[in-house]
């Protein structure tokens, strides 16, 4: 094990808030704000789902969602020739595949949706593919999250004093 500057904590930590409050997100989306849309006519489901998808384009936003990626990838970096390295890479991945899923699903879902013309054809085509998608994404990032504990967890014990934590058993200074 090499000792890493002490930004590597540091790093490693923002990347698990940012992660926990991308994992957050998607799943208040999954267990509320979806299923109480669902509730919903039509044309109010539509209407509410255009405007999440125009105020959610905020920097606030951005910053936790590019930044769980970003910094994840920093902490991956830093970490190299240590042992939580397996984990950060582990969530490095976990969360490519949700922002992928995001990609290339829910943002072009949400897409369609801003352009279509009928309520009831547009929410047929989006509700049930985004929500299923939705799910996805918010199991792989909270599993990025545990991952980034585990993470934290690891390289805390590894950086412990060896004077703290004794070898046998025995108390120290006894």
């Amino acid at each position: 094990m090499t000792k890493q500057s002490g930004t590597t904590g540091g790093v490693l930590g923002a990347a698990t808030v940012a992660m926990g409050l991308i994992a957050g997100t998607f799943y208040v989306f999954a267990c509320a704000v979806m299923p109480g849309l669902a509730r919903s006519d039509d044309r109010v489901y539509v209407e509410v789902m255009r405007n999440i998808n125009d105020v959610i384009q905020n920097p606030v936003f951005m910053l936790s969602f590019l930044g769980a990626l970003l910094l994840t990838g920093v902490a991956a970096w830093q970490g190299r020739g240590e042992l939580h390295r397996r984990w950060v890479w582990a969530a490095l991945t976990a969360y490519a595949l949700a922002f992928l899923v995001t990609v290339a699903f829910n943002i072009p879902l949400n897409n369609a949706l801003d352009t279509a013309t009928d309520p009831t054809t547009a929410r047929a085509d989006f509700e049930d593919t985004w929500v299923a998608w939705n799910v996805v994404r918010a199991v792989l990032s909270t599993v990025a999250v545990g991952f980034l504990a585990r993470a934290l967890l690891v390289r805390g014990r590894s950086y412990a004093s060896p004077a703290s934590v004794p070898a046998t058993g025995a108390s120290v200074g006894g």
